[in-house]
């Protein structure tokens, strides 16, 4: 099913907007559009899935709307600030106190224990924990008797879950996911998804991942489509089975095209 209301209708605030945005790389024959004025809203307090083929933009898109790459032209606004203003100093605190992270690999420090680098963004900011608001997410994750632990002491899933929980403890206003599960197996990536999933219904958070599994996505609220740098549909409410449909029209058209 196609939809085309703006999701600022089904949203009181927008945790971050992108309008007309566009990535270029390269000049003449070289060049490459990897975004084609892209507009799109993430609504507060929901979960988003963004999909596509390889070499559709999604990672692309997150990477600018979070502030980990720069773009040729458009506006990206995290809350009430716009990106585009901002010198490099002022986009590393940006990214520090407002975003969250969660990449395929874990990027937890071996020599810290789970604790340690689920408080790590606070400590290097000089920011004072939030005791209770931390054992919030560490139940919530299921890490309580592991927080001692070291990485390598640690399963897959369980990294992903200190590193789910490191991005939860600073109370971000949004948590960008490139590929969470992407490393874990379908077990582990299900205990991550509902974690993502949990803190949005029952923290307010706000999540927006990059993923091409089907399941996956389903966990989100809304699923938006890229094809060739462009948003060109989306889904609210999925179902794995709805998605992988979609996903399988953009399989067809790439090879007619």
């Amino acid at each position: 099913m196609t939809t085309t209301t703006p999701f600022a209708a089904h949203a009181t605030a927008v945790a971050a907007r992108a309008t007309d945005l566009s990535k270029v790389y390269g000049q003449g024959e070289t060049q490459v559009v990897a975004l084609d004025r892209v507009s799109v809203d993430f609504g507060q307090g929901r979960f988003t899935a963004i999909m596509g083929p390889s070499g559709s933009g999604k990672s692309t898109l997150m990477h600018c709307v979070a502030g980990l790459d720069s773009f040729s032209s458009g506006s990206v606004r995290i809350g009430e600030t716009e990106l585009s203003t901002l010198k490099d100093k002022q986009l590393t605190k940006l990214r520090r106190d407002k975003i969250g992270f969660i990449f395929q690999a874990f990027n937890l420090l071996p020599t810290l224990t789970a604790l340690e680098n689920i408080t790590l963004p606070m400590d290097i900011a000089g920011r004072k924990v939030d005791k209770q608001w931390l054992e919030q997410v560490i139940s919530m994750v299921g890490l309580a008797g592991r927080l001692s632990h070291r990485p390598t002491e640690l399963s897959g899933g369980q990294q992903q879950r200190v590193a789910v929980a490191r991005a939860l403890a600073s109370k971000p206003e949004i948590i960008f996911g490139d590929e969470p599960t992407g490393n874990l197996d379908s077990r582990s990536g299900a205990e991550v998804l509902g974690f993502l999933r949990n803190s949005v219904r029952e923290l307010g958070q706000t999540v927006v991942m990059v993923t091409h599994d089907p399941v996956a996505a389903s966990y989100a609220d809304r699923v938006i489509f890229l094809a060739d740098g462009r948003v060109v549909d989306e889904m609210h409410q999925p179902s794995a089975d709805r998605v992988l449909d979609r996903m399988k029209d953009f399989d067809a058209k790439g090879r007619t095209s």
